[in-house]
């Protein structure tokens, strides 16, 4: 559905030198600076496939989703969007896509929300039926129906969104493109955001490209994230391939019993031995009686580690921790790299 190859973005603007006669020295010798904001992008994505684009403030995700949809015309490479290169056919290319950025708003400010929705049928020359199984479906959905009659200047961040949302899906386009759609929203919002893309991909396909700060949001959408980083691409994989490879250790948190309410003692030495380490325990107050225990997925399995505890100690609980994206992305990103 989509393919980036060579992909590459440089902004060019004039630099001014400091002085009284700065403005004479412009007109004599042009200085300029040079910003690389994508540098050299490559990836394709299947049809009906759900790709988080993740990557730090400046990394260059905004910028490669402007050149996806027509925004931008790149420095070079090349795009293909089912088809169609964005920037040369503007307009249909906007047909096939929905577009959605958490810090602008597609309604129109002054309308109601109902009215904005109205004129995006219109736009998109959607037949009166399509458009009113479309309509009472979304306001379903997305729980529009108590402010359906507000001006969208009116309305809440949360329910802006969900507008906005709406208005990106209603004509049933083949790709969506979702660049920081949860943004300033509280748990709620959140939730129903995330369980109306899930069915518009479940139900029509539709491919979605999610860029975003929320890494809960790209576990929970997305099997597979492309992480970006001063505009070139760091790695591009499944999100369970990224965590066995770049956090490879889990948590075993263990609650002993011993004789009289004493805990029998769980040392370093004793669990080296079963292939963990103690590790430090992570909460503000540390329950007593209980151990954390990292150990390396890959190499020792959950079920013998816990046996051979069993077998030794008194166990009363235990419970696995895994790794979460959000951890596993910050460390990539304080190195700048992926560790080799």
């Amino acid at each position: 559905m989509i393919r980036v190859e060579g992909l590459t973005k440089e902004f060019v603007r004039p630099r001014r030198p400091p002085g009284r006669f700065a403005g004479l020295r412009t007109l004599v010798t042009r200085q300029v600076e040079r910003t690389v904001a994508v540098d050299d992008v490559t990836f394709d994505i299947r049809t009906g496939e759900m790709v988080g684009y993740l990557g730090p403030n400046g990394a260059g995700k905004s910028t490669t989703i402007k050149m996806m949809t027509g925004i931008l015309v790149p420095t070079s490479g090349s795009v293909d969007v089912g088809g169609v290169v964005p920037w040369r056919d503007r307009q249909r290319n906007a047909l096939q896509i929905g577009v959605v950025f958490g810090q602008r708003t597609q309604l129109w400010w002054d309308l109601p929300l109902r009215d904005s929705l109205d004129l995006v049928a219109t736009l998109y020359r959607m037949p009166p039926e399509t458009y009113r199984r479309q309509y009472r479906r979304f306001v379903d959905l997305l729980d529009m129906a108590e402010f359906l009659d507000r001006p969208v200047r009116q309305l809440s961040l949360g329910q802006r969104m969900r507008g906005d949302l709406a208005a990106a899906m209603l004509y049933q386009p083949r790709i969506l493109y979702l660049d920081e759609p949860t943004i300033g929203l509280d748990v709620v919002a959140k939730a129903t955001m995330r369980d109306f893309i899930e069915e518009v991909n479940r139900e029509h396909g539709t491919t979605v490209v999610l860029t975003t700060h929320d890494l809960a949001d790209v576990e929970r959408l997305c099997s597979r994230v492309i992480l970006i980083d001063h505009g070139r691409v760091l790695y591009d994989g499944s999100v369970a391939e990224l965590k066995s490879r770049y956090a490879p250790h889990r948590t075993l948190v263990v609650r002993v019993a011993g004789d009289g309410g004493q805990a029998e003692p769980i040392t370093a030495e004793r669990v080296a031995a079963l292939g963990a380490a103690l590790v430090a325990d992570e909460g503000e107050e540390p329950e007593p009686d209980t151990v954390r225990l990292r150990f390396e997925g890959g190499r020792t399995a959950a079920s013998d580690l816990i046996a051979a505890l069993a077998a030794e100690f008194s166990v009363a609980d235990v419970s696995i921790v895994e790794p979460d994206l959000e951890g596993v992305v910050r460390q990539i990103y304080s190195r700048r790299a992926l560790p080799a």
